[in-house]
């Protein structure tokens, strides 16, 4: 743990403490339907020209039940506009490369995973996507996936800070002003930015490279539809194959690659995602790609305090939060920087920690960032290859996602996700005192208890659902790469990234099969949107209740208590209901490295 490390994360403490209040800011005049921002004179007219396309009354709101309606049929389209897309991809321009359709299952899961913002990728983007296919299929879903997260937000924090009001926000106007005033003006300059660190962006057909000594490999065989030779036990077939060239990836990157952080969405331009030296050419590219990761969900905490007029309240939240996010990046970095224990019993260099699977130029401590980063937040872009971590390091990720991603988290969810943890710690407190729970004023009932504990059991049910069944069925062992607790960590790591739509992985596993596609989409959707139902339940209920004042006996919403009390629900909810999966993955595999025993 070297001194350019603690270095490094100071100044990433600092950024991200510095563009709090200005996008908190910002968010408040672009979610608020009415609000006034530099962009009006450009994008006014066609803020109102979209509504009048669509056929929206821009001055009607929805309760939450519309609001549900509204929000679940617009993805429901979207997905399916993304299925037919990538399913027709041979059949449409941009394709230089003459790439085929995608497989129904592969298609399917794609499909589900950028509408939910998961942005999981069971292929390889460089050999499977065309430019069409990333620049509408998948762009567009960064962006308004992205603004859904931001738009369910708006509507709780709308139903916390209302009295006595029946609705909590249009829909459709949220939509539209998220992604008209705040991802496209900021995505735009973003991509300048990233073209000036080296990034490309172009429409050339791939670079053909000769190599100068040509080198033979073994790879999966295919078959005439592209998809993978399987033999009686499930597996890959593999041959071997003689590699003469090089096929240089190229086409429109940068764009791509801006909302990916911007809107923690994460699906890779390219297979190795930010390690790739186009997608992350230098090391600012890299600290602007951790900062952006962050600066939404960030802002959100500022919006929070600003909209329920108590900024204390909405600095706590962000204080618990960056004690857990801190908490994470220390433990994976002193994980990673200590090795493995295995190697040093061979006389492997201690002091270069554990470096398989990470990028030389980043080094450890940015890999651990980036890791922590990444999954604090549902974005899912990685540096390196969280397969390759040692068992501590690798239980970092994994329990971030399965916290349920409320570490700043995902562009939205991340607040809506910490906000049913704050619902839940001040009904503790109020049972703690023997008080009626309360809620800046507003009391907590058994209805919104309900609602914020399904929301929660709804994510525990189907990361451990899945997982066990995979781990059971011959199609889930058939993916693995490695047996023991690790090929487990594997299984759980998946369907943790699914439902918590984050979208890493551990990369030993082999997920581009019909089983593991349907039920990882399945999952995504799941808990994206079923998920996303009780949250906006509890906005509606809590929107109709009143606000009474605060008295003695109030529990104040900012300040240390409150703050442990947060910090308290989140790791004991988290820990009860995934730490006995976690002991059997990544912490037995931990000890049992320590033994000198791998799988």
């Amino acid at each position: 743990m070297q001194a350019s490390g603690w270095i490094q994360l100071i100044l990433y403490v600092v950024a991200l403490v510095l563009i709090t209040k200005p996008m908190g800011l910002w968010l408040l005049q672009v979610l608020d339907a009415d609000g006034r921002t530099w962009f009006d004179p450009v994008l006014k007219p066609l803020e109102r020209l979209t509504y009048r396309l669509m056929g929206v009354d821009a001055r009607k709101e929805h309760d939450w039940k519309q609001y549900t309606l509204a929000m679940l049929l617009f993805s429901m389209v979207s997905l399916l506009f993304t299925y037919a897309i990538l399913r027709l991809q041979h059949l449409l321009p941009l394709n230089p490369q003459g790439l085929g359709p995608l497989s129904e299952h592969l298609a399917f899961n794609t499909a589900a995973s950028f509408t939910s913002n998961t942005n999981w990728q069971s292929y390889g983007g460089e050999s499977t996507m065309s430019y069409f296919s990333q620049m509408v299929a998948l762009v567009i879903h960064n962006f308004v996936s992205a603004a859904v997260g931001i738009a369910i937000a708006a509507a709780l924090v709308r139903g916390i800070a209302r009295h006595s009001a029946k609705t909590i926000g249009n829909f459709w106007v949220d939509l539209v002003r998220v992604t008209y005033y705040l991802l496209l003006p900021i995505c735009l300059v973003y991509a300048v930015f990233l073209v000036s660190q080296g990034m490309i962006q172009n429409f050339k057909p791939y670079t053909h490279a000769k190599l100068v000594e040509p080198y033979k490999t073994s790879v999966a065989k295919t078959d005439d539809k592209g998809q993978p030779v399987l033999d009686k036990d499930g597996k890959p077939v593999m041959e071997d194959q003689t590699v003469e060239e090089q096929l240089i990836v190229q086409g429109p990157m940068a764009s791509q690659i801006a909302m990916k952080m911007l809107g923690t969405n994460g699906g890779g331009y390219v297979n190795a995602n930010a390690a790739h030296p186009f997608e992350n050419p230098t090391p600012l590219s890299n600290f602007i790609q951790m900062l952006s990761i962050f600066s939404i969900g960030s802002g959100l905490t500022y919006y929070l305090g600003r909209m329920v007029k108590n900024q204390r309240h909405g600095w706590a939240v962000w204080t618990a939060m960056t004690i857990l996010f801190l908490a994470g990046v220390l433990l994976c970095w002193w994980a990673e920087a200590k090795g493995n224990s295995i190697h040093h019993k061979l006389g492997v260099a201690a002091a270069d920690g554990n470096m398989e699977g990470k990028e030389v130029r980043f080094g450890i401590f940015n890999s651990a960032l980036f890791a922590t980063i990444t999954t604090d937040a549902s974005c899912g872009a990685v540096n390196s290859m969280h397969d390759s971590f040692t068992g501590l390091g690798g239980f970092v990720p994994l329990f971030n996602i399965e916290l349920g991603e409320v570490i700043f988290g995902g562009v939205g969810a991340g607040l809506y996700g910490m906000l049913v943890f704050v619902v839940l710690a001040v009904f503790i407190a109020g049972l703690m005192v023997g008080r009626t729970p309360e809620y800046l004023g507003k009391r907590i009932e058994s209805y919104e208890v309900k609602m914020a504990m399904l929301a929660l059991l709804i994510l525990a049910i189907s990361i451990l659902g899945f997982a066990a069944w995979a781990s059971v069925s011959q199609w889930g062992l058939a993916g693995l790469n490695n047996t023991g607790p690790h090929g487990l960590s594997e299984i759980l790591y998946a369907y943790s990234s699914g439902t918590g739509n984050n979208g890493s992985a551990f990369a030993g596993l082999t997920a581009n099969a019909p089983w593991y596609d349907t039920t990882l989409g399945l999952a995504m959707l799941i808990g994206r949107f079923i998920m996303i139902i009780p949250i906006l339940a509890i906005a509606g209920s809590l929107a109709h209740k009143k606000i009474a004042p605060a008295s003695a006996g109030t529990f104040p919403v900012s300040g240390g208590t409150f703050v442990i009390l947060l910090i308290g629900t989140v790791l004991l909810i988290g820990a009860l209901n995934f730490v006995p999966a976690l002991t059997l993955g990544p912490i037995v595999e931990h000890f049992q490295t320590l033994q000198g025993k791998l799988y």
